[in-house]
């Protein structure tokens, strides 16, 4: 470790204690307990993930009162974005994401505040970056990667009208979601939901390349995170799959076309998926994915030829109709001039 990094860490130490020292000032002792457990929770000087309690001691605050939601968030964003340390962003992105997946209802309501209508809350992390090292370049790559993740997590919530972000494990079984019975949703709703997830597994998709980012445990913590949103993801797309797959007969060409058009952008992720999430490497899934599309093509090929073949009928028709009217026209002159 170089002089100039071990500055650095003991001015974050500094920060750290300066900012407890100002929240332990205020006279409001319930908010100042809550930002002081956000400030121990994400500190400069470890790289691990905030340790299992203190992310479970914000949880369990948000799950009083209103205010004391209010005052968590508040706390976790001003932090967030008040900081240049890629490991503090970090830890307050997996803070973020442990409310998501573990909160209460009422709390994953008002900490997924629309990312775009600008909220104080709003992630929007695309400018992060700390110039400091070659380690801090990269790891702002994944700050701002895990900020983009989040904010996917919430839109495809709020289109699906249900958290995307599971409270545990979960466990796909094939052979419920094959008999699955489909909800009473329009089929461009359906459409819609299916794109919305797609966008989902696409932002994954876009995980920075750096191996040795991949090796720090808050990285790891993080990686375990959303491989329970791909699965999460992975079930919803099917469930939607097998909904839309016993009424294909009555989708639109339009909804046919945009429906092939996700499943190809869907597997056009699969190789770097199965390359972030080994043991998610769900080749049932793909398979599915693969022959859902297939059956989708044969009847977006086979519309397409009732129409061509519709069209010719009615280009026949055109044509016999003009030749009758001239043929017509040429006996009446004939009769007319004899």
């Amino acid at each position: 470790m170089t002089r100039k990094r071990i500055l650095r860490d003991i001015i974050g130490i500094f920060k750290d204690k300066a900012s407890i020292l100002k929240a332990n000032l205020s006279t409001k002792r319930g908010v100042s307990s809550i930002q002081v457990t956000v400030i121990r929770a994400t500190t400069h000087s470890s790289t691990s993930p905030p340790r299992n309690h203190r992310v479970a001691a914000i949880i369990s605050a948000g799950d009083h009162s209103l205010p004391a939601i209010y005052t968590c968030i508040d706390a976790i964003m001003d932090r967030l974005h008040s900081t240049q340390n890629p490991y503090v962003a970090l830890k307050c992105l997996f803070i973020f994401h442990n409310i998501m997946s573990k909160g209460s209802l009422l709390y994953k309501d008002h900490a997924s505040f629309f990312p775009s209508s600008g909220g104080h809350n709003s992630l929007n992390l695309s400018g992060f970056y700390d110039k400091f090292d070659v380690e801090t370049r990269q790891l702002s790559s994944w700050v701002r990667w895990y900020a983009n993740v989040l904010e996917r997590n919430m839109i495809t919530s709020r289109t699906l009208g249900s958290y995307i972000s599971p409270s545990s494990k979960l466990s796909i079984n094939f052979d419920k979601i094959e008999n699955h019975k489909g909800n009473n949703i329009s089929f461009s709703d359906s459409v819609t939901e299916m794109e919305s997830l797609v966008c989902m597994v696409e932002v994954i998709c876009e995980a920075p390349e750096s191996q040795y980012c991949q090796k720090i445990d808050l990285v790891h913590e993080i990686m375990i995170l959303i491989s329970e949103d791909y699965r999460s993801s992975q079930y919803h797309i099917m469930i939607r799959l097998v909904e839309l797959s016993g009424r294909v007969s009555r989708l639109s060409y339009l909804d046919l076309s945009e429906l092939i058009l996700c499943l190809s952008r869907l597997e056009g992720c699969r190789k770097k998926m199965n390359e972030l999430f080994i043991r998610r490497k769900n080749d049932l899934f793909w398979e599915m994915v693969s022959q859902k599309k297939m059956d989708l093509e044969k009847v977006k090929y086979e519309r397409e030829k009732q129409s061509l073949l519709l069209w010719n009928v009615d280009e026949n028709c055109d044509e016999l109709n003009w030749s009758s009217q001239r043929f017509g026209g040429k006996i009446q002159q004939f009769l007319v001039t004899a």
